[in-house]
């Protein structure tokens, strides 16, 4: 695979942003984070009620401008938590509002028990004529072990660091 490497993702809690220092590390890729324009609320139970209506009417908040030109990238890593079984809405509209045909796309997600839920095919869909690689999915910040599981899925995924 090319050099051109992005990591793209969204974090709420940190864990995934954690996970996308650790991509970026090993890669020497550009880290650039997704933000929606209306930041998510902070308590649980508002934030989980929130993201299970967006997820539910398919809804794509609005995102604030990325500092990135998806163009210049062969590789983009695309990492969200996996919220109600499947990626935040902020990279679903992401995804949604840009043209990765051609790109290939390996994603990533942290869960709170959940697995990787049903992202990678939810990223299949939107994404169309890119080639989504298999997803690295981890528990909160990816314990003692992150390293050297991110290593052995770039490796997996023919990425050599």
């Amino acid at each position: 695979m090319s050099n051109k490497m992005l990591i793209i993702c969204y974090s709420q809690s940190g864990n995934t942003h954690r996970v996308a220092v650790e991509i970026q590390r090993q890669t020497q890729g550009e880290l650039c984070q997704i933000y929606p324009w209306q930041p998510y609320p902070m308590t649980y139970w508002k934030l989980l009620s929130q993201v299970k209506k967006e997820i539910y009417d398919g809804y794509c908040p609005r995102l604030l401008p990325v500092s990135c030109n998806l163009q210049d990238y062969d590789v983009i890593f695309v990492g969200t938590p996996n919220w109600c079984g499947t990626m935040a809405p902020p990279v679903a509209a992401f995804l949604s509002q840009n043209q990765l045909s051609g790109k290939n796309i390996l994603p990533f997600c942290t869960h709170g028990g959940g697995g990787s839920g049903h992202i990678e095919e939810d990223i299949r869909k939107i994404c169309g004529d890119a080639k989504v690689c298999r997803i690295f999915s981890t528990i909160g910040k990816g314990g003692v072990h992150l390293t050297q599981d991110i290593g052995e899925w770039l490796r997996d995924n023919g990425i050599n660091c």
